[in-house]
């Protein structure tokens, strides 16, 4: 492997109020390879990056890019001096051309105005050349896939860049089809001599694609390893800073309170939504709700916490059958719902993390019935602790937390509340290993308390360690029921591809 180094980290620190993001940080990047940055949420993956790409000013520390001393004050700085970042939301215009998107800003000039045949030209070289695509660059963008729009943001940053690209968190949002794809446009850029940092959360793609892993733990360089000589078990234990054995993917036995329903549904649907479902959740017990992306999870979560209204069905909750739902009435009857997306239907990132605990239950009180802020700082620090948010002040800003810190504020959130019923949609997606482990030991705890949860995950294993049941769904119906020893990752994907003549008998 190529050991001419294109961009060095010396000893780089940053300090936040309260907070050391980084502690003298060394990372090295090499040219032809493709390089993991590993690291709990808050390990300071995210604070590197920006310092990286100019968004943060470093405290202390040297940073050379090609052998040359550096210090980007700006994203555009970095920008010029050849580091690109492709972020997980894609930052694109999505109501213009792919060739304006990739030359926004830079746009070929003829006589004092944009030369658009030759920014076709060059967009369509460059597609094909760098990135082996080929597609109309005329048409708009929105017109595209995420994940052809990942690509062209990708080409954008290819074309800026002197050889240094940082993808963060780009797999996110895509399938297993369009990983590859991405993989093989890595591969390619990678052949060329470009050195790649890659941001991710799932560790078979980090086996599967990176040369090298560096760690981070609190704000420290744990070390870097080459990936093939680094098993899995190692990873995650110098991830998390202990050692991760077996049983902690085991299910915990629970001794169940009641096997009395709490929520059941009779062929409740929304047409273009999810097709006629049958299923109940029991007190004091986890039901998963298994299936690819598009099966109708989320969809069946908003529709039982009144976000969306069902056209068809019985919904009855706590033996009360409901003639319609929304979310006020939902919480009424004791449910609470952590949704899919944090960023945007969990958290308001200008609030304080106290102010972010409270909102569930100040609206289940009723705009007249203040909570004094005596009893929301006694609220607040009770979760605070039991979910081991890390912050120096529940008077932080939300939006200053780490990923995995902010899932637990909204679990937090719920919590407070003392709901009956909790749906958890994806609550572990997108944080760090430690954290996850956190919430899945939380969610089994709280159902040995009488809870019911609905659990939704798309890590199958997820799914097997914490539920006690496990519905599947397939574009958007029912497709079966597991439970007790049945339960396994191998069945319920089995159950998912033989699904299809369920699906099939169903749509005639």
């Amino acid at each position: 492997m190529n050991e001419e180094y294109l961009l060095k980290v010396k000893k780089i620190s940053k300090t936040f109020p309260g907070v050391k993001a980084l502690i003298n940080v060394d990372f090295c990047l090499r040219k032809g390879e493709i390089h993991s940055l590993m690291g709990e949420n808050g390990a300071g993956k995210s604070t590197l990056i920006k310092v990286l790409t100019g968004v943060y000013e470093k405290d202390e520390g040297q940073i050379y890019l090609q052998d040359q001393l550096i210090n980007p004050g700006s994203a555009e700085e970095a920008q010029r001096l050849g580091i690109s970042t492709v972020y997980q939301e894609v930052n694109l215009c999505e109501n213009l051309s792919v060739a304006e998107n990739i030359f926004i800003g830079r746009e070929p000039k003829k006589n004092g105005r944009i030369d658009w045949k030759e920014m076709y030209r060059r967009a369509e070289i460059l597609l094909k050349e760098k990135l082996n695509i080929e597609i109309d660059v005329k048409q708009i963008l929105s017109s595209y896939s995420t994940a052809i729009q990942q690509m062209v943001a990708i080409a954008r940053a290819v074309d800026i860049s002197s050889g240094v690209l940082i993808l963060d968190e780009p797999t996110s949002s895509l399938d297993n089809n369009e990983v590859k794809k991405l993989f093989e446009v890595m591969r390619y850029l990678k052949s060329k001599g470009m050195g790649i940092v890659f941001v991710s959360h799932f560790l078979d793609q980090v086996f599967e694609i990176t040369d090298r892993i560096t760690v981070l733990r609190n704000g420290e360089l744990i070390g870097e390893y080459k990936t093939n000589q680094l098993t899995r078990t190692e990873l995650v234990s110098k991830m998390i800073g202990k050692e991760w054995g077996e049983s902690s993917n085991t299910r915990k036995q629970v001794t169940k309170i009641e096997k009395i329903d709490f929520l059941r549904t009779n062929r409740l649907e929304k047409k273009g939504s999810i097709y006629p479902i049958t299923l109940s959740i029991r007190k004091g017990e986890v039901l998963g709700l298994a299936g690819l992306l598009g099966s109708g999870r989320t969809e069946l979560a908003k529709l039982l916490f009144g976000i969306d209204s069902s056209d068809e069905g019985v919904l009855v909750i706590d033996n009360e059958k409901m003639k319609s739902m929304n979310p006020k009435l939902a919480m009424g009857k004791g449910l609470g719902f952590c949704p899919e997306d944090r960023k945007v239907e969990g958290i308001v990132g200008e609030l304080t993390i106290r102010e972010n605990i409270m909102l569930a239950l100040q609206t289940k009180k009723g705009i007249f019935n203040y909570i004094s802020m005596k009893e929301q700082k006694v609220i607040a620090q009770k979760y605070i602790e039991l979910l081991n948010i890390k912050t120096p002040s529940m008077e932080q800003r939300i939006e200053n937390l780490s990923g995995g810190n902010q899932q637990k504020v909204i679990l937090a959130r719920w919590l407070a509340t003392n709901p009956k019923l909790l749906i958890l949609d994806e609550p572990t997606r997108g944080i760090d290993v430690g954290s996850k482990a956190e919430i899945r030991n939380l969610i089994l705890d709280l159902a040995a308390e009488g809870m019911s949860i609905l659990f939704i995950s798309a890590e199958l294993d997820e799914m097997v360690t914490c539920c006690d049941r496990v519905v599947v769904l397939r574009d958007r119906y029912q497709i079966g029921e597991l439970e007790g020893e049945q339960m396994s990752v191998t069945n319920i994907m089995e159950m998912i591809a033989e699904g299809a003549g369920v699906v099939e008998a169903s749509h005639k």
